[in-house]
C-alpha cells in the first residue's frame, strides 16, 4: 500500500470551490484538486429530500495528512456538514505517484 488517498468534498459555489482547492494545495495539504461542476446532489437535511448544485472537489494527498486537510477543509467550509470522505488509492502510475508525494507536505 502507497498510503495515498483521494478524498471528496462537495462545495455550493464556484468561488468556495476555488478559494478551499487553492488553500490546500498553497498550504501542500493535496498535490492536486480536481473540480467537476454541476454536480446534482440529493440529500435528506433536517428531516427534507433536498436538491442542490454543487461542485466535486477530488483532492490527491496522503493518509498521514488526513486529519490536517479535513481540520483545514471544516475551517473554511461554508456548510455545518461538509462532505469530507476518504478513499485508498491501490494502485497507480508509479512516476504520478512519486510526483503526487513530492508535492506534498513532509516531502521536503
Amino acid at each position: 500500500m502507497n498510503g495515498y488517498i483521494v478524498v471528496y468534498v462537495t462545495v455550493g459555489s464556484s468561488d468556495e470551490a476555488d478559494r478551499l482547492a487553492r488553500a490546500l494545495v498553497e498550504e501542500r495539504l493535496a498535490a492536486c484538486v480536481n473540480r467537476i461542476k454541476a454536480v446534482q446532489s440529493i440529500y435528506r437535511w433536517q428531516g427534507r429530500v433536498e436538491q442542490s448544485e454543487e461542485e466535486l472537489l477530488i483532492i490527491k494527498t496522503k493518509k498521514e495528512l488526513f486529519d490536517r486537510l479535513k481540520t483545514r477543509v471544516q475551517e473554511l467550509h461554508s456548510y455545518s456538514v461538509p462532505e469530507i470522505i476518504a478513499l485508498p488509492i491501490l494502485e497507480g502510475n508509479e512516476s504520478y505517484l512519486k510526483w503526487l508525494g513530492e508535492q506534498l507536505l513532509g516531502s521536503d
